[in-house]
C-alpha cells in the first residue's frame, strides 16, 4: 500500500514539473507578438511578411507546450491511473 502512494505521489510530482514547461511557450509568444507588433508599426507595408513569420514562430513555440501537455497525461494515464484504481481495491 506504500508502494501505491509512492507511485501516486511521483507521478504527481513528475507531471506538475512536465508543466511547468507550459511557460516558456507562454511567455515566448508574448514576447514575439509584442516584437511584430513594434516591427508593424515601424514598417506597416511589411504587415503580411511579419504576420506570417510570427505566426509560424508561436507555433513552433507552442509545440513545446503540447509536448509537456503530453508526457503529463501520459505520466498520469498510464502509471497512476492502475496504481490508483490498485490503491482503492486495498481500501474497500
Amino acid at each position: 500500500m506504500l508502494e501505491a502512494a509512492i507511485v501516486i505521489a511521483a507521478v504527481a510530482i513528475g507531471s506538475g514539473l512536465a508543466m511547468i514547461a507550459g511557460l516558456g511557450p507562454g511567455i515566448g509568444e508574448g514576447y514575439a507578438a509584442g516584437k511584430a507588433v513594434e516591427a508593424i508599426g515601424r514598417q506597416p507595408e511589411a504587415e503580411n511578411s511579419i504576420r506570417t513569420t510570427m505566426i509560424l514562430g508561436q507555433a513552433i513555440a507552442e509545440s513545446t507546450g503540447i509536448y509537456s501537455l503530453a508526457v503529463a497525461l501520459l505520466l498520469i494515464f498510464t502509471f497512476a491511473q492502475p496504481v490508483f484504481n490498485r490503491f482503492l481495491e486495498l481500501l474497500g
